[in-house]
């Protein structure tokens, strides 16, 4: 219950089927209202902003009539915090890592809908890294030569022919040549409902896909 602030109480107890059924399905528990402005299946995932509040159910799966406000509803929001906050080098995104990602996600999603418009991103949990490097010439530092992430995540976007659509899955990106005078290569891989183990056994040979010069093996 720690998404939820104030307790209030509501005219009446809901009378909705399926809000009494969940209840006697979660006694001592609470049920979560949902605003299907932002979000189209409520049994998928569901963004914590598009919770309007939780209704508690007492130790016998009844509606309390007690409800609990969610601060946090509104517009579903980005949220690259998991990407962002673990302690690894992510030069090689550029200046805004966060940035980059949501626009490596977009791209994957426009090679397959011209027309399709990310409304939010989150990562849902710290992605895998990989990175590989060899020893500068004074052997004081280590020149990464490649590097790749899987990241998971949940997103909604919208198409004009398929409307809105929420999505789960991994971002993969991989980056060669980053530190040698041939171009620098990158590949991205967009894969839907797989799991981040699934994706992080992938992301050694993935990175081998695209082709170094040099290099020792990759490092997690």
């Amino acid at each position: 219950m720690g998404l939820f602030g104030r307790r209030s109480r509501r005219g009446g107890v809901p009378d909705d089927p399926a809000l009494l059924a969940e209840a006697a399905a979660n006694p001592g528990g609470s049920v979560a209202e949902i605003d299907t402005t932002y979000i189209d299946d409520p049994n998928g995932y569901v963004p914590p902003e598009a919770i309007r509040g939780a209704w508690l159910v007492d130790s016998s799966g009844k509606l309390t009539g007690e409800y609990r406000e969610n601060p946090r509803h509104g517009v579903p929001q980005d949220d690259f915090g998991k990407l962002t906050d673990p302690d690894s080098w992510l030069g090689w995104l550029g200046d805004d890592p966060a940035a980059a990602v949501r626009n490596g996600i977009e791209e994957s999603l426009r090679a397959q809908v011209a027309d399709a418009v990310v409304e939010w991103v989150k990562i849902l949990d710290t992605p895998r890294f990989l990175t590989a490097g060899l020893p500068s010439k004074d052997g004081q530092a280590l020149l990464v030569t490649r590097a790749a992430l899987a990241a998971p995540f949940a997103l909604s976007v919208r198409a004009t022919q398929h409307g809105r659509s929420v999505l789960l899955g991994v971002f993969s990106w991989a980056a060669v040549n980053l530190a040698s005078p041939e171009p620098r290569r990158d590949r991205h891989w967009f894969d839907l409902n797989v799991g981040l183990d699934w994706a992080d056994e992938r992301l050694q040979e993935r990175i081998h896909e695209l082709g170094t010069q040099g290099g020792g093996p990759a490092e997690r």
